[in-house]
């Protein structure tokens, strides 16, 4: 069992940068990849990132790539979601994931393990 809780989301102004923290209780941390997934009002749950489990290898939605950076700290249980040159599309809730293995964007989305999710809202 893994539980998951999001941090740090809230209203910025397009271009801003925020930063989301995902905390996770459990020993096993590590024997699961990680990831962020998001739900904009009216539309289908989105895969954002995601990090596999030594956080050697990072995966990205198209319209996020080069704007967010995914990272994990195995001793600390956290993974953060870096958020820069935020736009508009990007307000969303942002859950944090949990899977046994990383095996592409969309089996991401049926992760075995999500947070509760964080608000995330850009400005115009």
């Amino acid at each position: 069992q893994v539980q998951l809780l999001e941090s740090g989301g809230g209203l910025m102004q397009a271009g801003g940068s925020l930063r989301l923290s995902c905390a996770a209780s459990g020993r096993t941390f590590s024997s699961y990849a990680m990831g962020w997934i998001r739900q904009a009002p009216g539309k289908e749950r989105e895969f954002v990132a995601a990090v596999r489990r030594s956080g050697s290898d990072t995966y990205y939605a198209d319209s996020v790539k080069g704007r967010f950076t995914v990272s994990r700290d195995n001793a600390k249980n956290t993974v953060d979601l870096h958020m820069n040159s935020l736009k508009p599309e990007d307000t969303a809730i942002y859950y944090c994931a949990a899977a046994s293995s990383y095996t592409g964007l969309t089996a991401f989305l049926r992760a075995e393990y999500w947070g509760h999710g964080t608000q995330v809202t850009v400005s115009s």
